[in-house]
């Protein structure tokens, strides 16, 4: 059974970056559903559905020792009374890494439950470079 409650998606979305970034697989499991359609896909993974399957994808990666730092930007928030989404840049620092890494492209679904808000997906993806707008001159009409 959980022990958190997140009152809003906002909360489940920090204690999520805070549990990648302090590599705490308990606290990130914390965040999402307990339910067999919750997906995760990891940049250039596969697809992992399920508890099992995110729970092991999330240990693997959590495990592996590196310490990140993760700025989320560029958000994007669409939501209702029972669900929101946020598409987010998660921008990640490896720690003895002198240059950040490429932003991800991030989707975080959550779903409003009995227990607070709790996360059913992550898709993120290699963002490309963000192309510069052309910045056009005043059209004047004569």
């Amino acid at each position: 059974m959980k022990k958190s409650n997140f009152p809003t998606p906002q909360d489940a979305e920090a204690a999520f970056y805070e549990a990648l970034e302090t590599a705490d697989l308990e606290a990130m499991m914390e965040v999402w559903a307990e339910d067999e359609e919750i997906v995760c896909v990891h940049p250039g993974g596969p697809r992992l559905a399920g508890f099992e399957q995110v729970r092991a994808g999330w240990a693997q990666i959590l495990g592996s020792g590196q310490k990140l730092k993760v700025h989320v930007s560029n958000q994007v928030v669409l939501s209702g009374m029972m669900l929101a989404v946020h598409s987010v840049h998660e921008n990640i620092l490896v720690q003895g890494e002198t240059r950040p890494r490429a932003p991800v492209a991030a989707t975080n679904v959550y779903l409003r439950t009995g227990r607070g808000w709790r996360m059913i997906l992550h898709h993120g993806s290699p963002a490309p470079p963000e192309a510069r707008v052309p910045v056009e001159s005043p059209k004047i009409l004569h």
